[in-house]
């Protein structure tokens, strides 16, 4: 007796967005990154095309967040607060494909830097690398916008990833998206209808689909993961199913979100139970950022050194078995 797997055929398509810029296309990138094209669920590799893997970014800081892991500090603590040389050691050391700087420090309450200097920050890790760069903002939507601006100008032509517009914020920054040409990352609060409003308002804009990215916004392991989950899945499923309003490429934050959470970043000495906080908090980012791969995320940007190493190599195992003609089943 046989069995055969059941195909579904999608009709519909995720779209592929690149990021980065090389020299002959304007920018000064040694190589540009690639995401979406996607006709199948994740690793769904019997049932339709995954031509792009994910792809698993790492970030730097203008200013340090107060709650970050003395865990990590260990790997960074002569570089922490020299973006630059940490984004250096990111790429050269850790593997990171694509480096994020958030800058946080320019939000009135947390530094209130000018955008002058978000904008020698940005420059700083541009030259300290050449993967193509996310820049990544903050909450206070007029400090945010006049920071977001002078940096759309002064890396034009670098296609950097723009991050983020919400509903209540997004024209000016994806006015400078457009004049600078930039991509764009589109971050709703967990949610299928608000994602493709907000979608919807930017393709009003006339904003290109091919240089657009959204952000569900997800909760660490423990935190609302599985309703995050459930969410990025529907996004997913209706992107396949023909939607072009949500057949966008999803971006997901598992560094920053569990570098928050008490139980990656406690210390083990004031709960012994939990083990040590060195591979609890690596561990836990890996669990986190596993399962939104299983829900269809294209773009990680991860803190941990350890976790991006097995992230990495879970999927490049993957893809690989995929390749020898296998499925491509995740190992356990």
């Amino acid at each position: 007796m046989t069995f055969e797997i059941p195909i579904e055929n999608n009709p519909g398509k995720i779209v592929e967005v690149t990021i980065g810029a090389t020299a002959d296309q304007g920018g000064t990138r040694s190589r540009v990154v690639t995401v979406g094209g996607n006709t199948a669920l994740p690793f769904h590799f019997f049932e339709g095309r995954h031509p792009h893997r994910p792809v698993v970014a790492m970030e730097v800081f203008d200013k340090t967040p107060a709650k970050y892991p003395d865990s990590l500090r260990e790997y960074y603590q002569d570089v922490l607060d020299k973006p630059g040389e940490m984004a250096r050691r990111c790429v050269a050391d850790f593997g990171a494909e694509m480096v994020s700087v958030r800058l946080e420090g320019t939000h009135p309450e947390k530094g209130n830097r000018s955008a002058e200097e978000a904008v020698e920050v940005v420059k700083d890790v541009l030259a300290a690398v050449e993967v193509p760069l996310i820049i990544t903002g903050h909450s206070h939507f007029e400090k945010n916008n006049e920071v977001m601006k002078k940096v759309c100008e002064a890396t034009a032509g670098e296609n950097c990833l723009i991050n983020y517009v919400e509903t209540n914020n997004y024209k000016t920054i994806a006015a400078a998206c457009l004049a600078y040409h930039h991509t764009l990352v589109a971050q709703t609060p967990i949610d299928v209808n608000l994602a493709k409003q907000l979608n919807i308002l930017l393709g009003d804009m006339n904003f290109p689909h091919d240089r657009l990215v959204m952000d569900p916004l997800t909760g660490a392991l423990g935190y609302g993961l599985e309703y995050s989950y459930s969410i990025m899945e529907r996004i997913r499923n209706d992107g396949l199913a023909g939607d072009r309003m949500l057949a966008f490429p999803m971006l997901i934050t598992p560094g920053a979100e569990c570098a928050k959470v008490k139980e990656a970043r406690a210390v083990e000495k004031d709960y012994p139970q939990w083990g040590d906080e060195k591979r609890r908090g690596a561990y836990w980012e890996i669990a986190t950022a596993m399962s939104l791969l299983i829900a269809g995320a294209d773009l990680l940007i991860m803190d941990h050194p350890r976790a991006v190493e097995a992230v990495r190599k879970q999927i490049a195992e993957i893809y690989h078995s995929n390749e020898e003609g296998g499925h491509g089943a995740l190992r356990t």
